[in-house]
């Protein structure tokens, strides 16, 4: 790559670059237990159908249909209970004309019944369950309250596709099926390092001059939400050497990804430029956003991804929503790579960049479908404070001077 300074580019183009380079990680085979929140690399088969056997989906009494069928609180047909059968028996007791099993519900049916009759359908319900039981209303057709074998999913049948993340309902749809083990990609290993001389340890009292790393802690939580796994967080001062430093620990540690924050700028001290300009491998880059202007991205020849994000902390979250985040899911090969949008109605006026694409932090109302600026600072990118409030960024057109109360927005759901 060319490391000079690069005209302005779009959003488009500069993530367009950004996923060009990025390779699917391999893939591992792991038990269910131990693959929750990776990426299906090959889909999870059933091992047997869902559910398992016909089951009771009441408790109560399964029952041949032919001897209920007329079954009313006027008349009302009496059994007799030959069996008992609660969650997790394998008996299947035979039915004769004129009897019943009591049966509780996930029990397997007996195959001589064709019915379930609920206990409120009786007159003495549980507390008179076993001997006879009298029926006052009929079950409103064959099958009726019978869960039947492979109604959900048949052995052989795709539980979890590839590209989707086993996340609590897909893990425990793999559980229920028996797809055990998975094929799932590895998780990205990453480095976050904040550089700035004028940073403090989180924690560390605030002084003039000195502020608190804010980027390194949101940088580590973002990262751990996309389903990476941190291998290195740290500070540097403004120093080239310092950065070289810490990108060689980081691909010693084994590093898919480096992200920098900080640095990347055309400051008198920009020590990721400092490092990077003029070696080839990380371009600098002007997009046409705001806040996120200035970005760093390339490859190392170990194959590492470094990005170079602006300073400020709104730069920084924005950036990896629109850069960063896309890349770690398409590392780990996931179908869905974007944050979800919807359209909302703001329901308050503000201001735009001329001739940049805003990512302004919102608050959004759901159920009045609106949104609103999450500061009265707009998107100023050292507004920290106000991303505590945000859980959404409204996304604003380039070529949009304004907007006013009840333009439509383009919201990216973040929370």
């Amino acid at each position: 790559m060319s490391a000079a300074q690069s005209p302005r580019r779009t959003v488009e183009e500069q993530l367009a670059t950004v996923l060009d380079a990025v390779r699917t990680l391999p893939p591992e085979i792991r038990p269910l237990r131990d693959a929750a929140s990776r990426t299906l690399a090959a889909p999870a088969i059933a091992a047997h159908d869902i559910p398992l056997f016909d089951n009771s989906a009441m408790d109560g009494f399964a029952v041949r249909m032919a001897d209920v069928s007329s079954a009313s609180a006027d008349a009302p047909v009496t059994l007799h209970v030959v069996a008992d059968l609660p969650a997790g028996v394998s008996d299947d007791p035979p039915l004769e004309p004129g009897e019943a099993a009591r049966i509780m519900t996930g029990s397997p049916t007996p195959t001589a019944a064709d019915a379930i009759v609920p206990f409120e359908d009786t007159v003495g319900g549980l507390a008179d369950s076993l001997g006879e039981v009298k029926v006052l209303r009929a079950p409103t057709a064959s099958g009726a309250f019978i869960r039947r074998s492979g109604a959900d999913l048949r052995a052989g049948d795709p539980v979890v596709l590839a590209g989707e993340r086993l996340g609590p309902f897909q893990l425990s749809a793999a559980v229920a099926a028996g797809a055990d083990p998975v094929s799932v990609t590895r998780a990205p290993r990453v480095a976050v390092v904040s550089t700035g001389s004028e940073l403090l340890a989180p924690g560390d009292p605030a002084t003039r001059g000195r502020i608190p790393d804010s980027n390194g802690p949101l940088l580590e939580l973002l990262v751990a939400e996309a389903d990476a796994e941190i291998v290195l967080v740290a500070r540097v001062a403004d120093d080239a050497e310092a950065v070289r430093s810490a990108t060689a620990t980081a691909v010693e540690r084994g590093a898919d990804v480096i992200v920098f924050t900080g640095g990347v700028s055309a400051g008198a001290y920009e020590p990721v430029r400092g490092a990077f300009d003029g070696g080839g491998e990380v371009e600098f880059a002007s997009v046409a956003m705001q806040p996120g202007k200035p970005q760093a991205f390339g490859v190392l020849d170990s194959g590492t991804l470094v990005f170079g994000l602006p300073g400020n902390p709104v730069s920084v979250a924005v950036s990896f929503e629109v850069f960063v985040r896309p890349a770690l899911l398409a590392l780990q090969g996931r179908a869905e790579i974007h944050r979800p949008r919807a359209t909302f109605v703001a329901d308050a006026a503000w201001t735009t960049p001329p001739g940049r694409r805003q990512y302004l932090p919102a608050i959004v109302d759901l159920s009045a479908r609106t949104v609103r600026p999450a500061t009265a600072g707009g998107s100023g990118s050292h507004l920290a404070g106000g991303l505590a409030r945000a859980h959404a960024f409204a996304v604003v057109p380039a070529e949009v001077d304004a907007v006013a109360v009840g333009d439509p927005i383009d919201v990216m759901l973040v929370g």
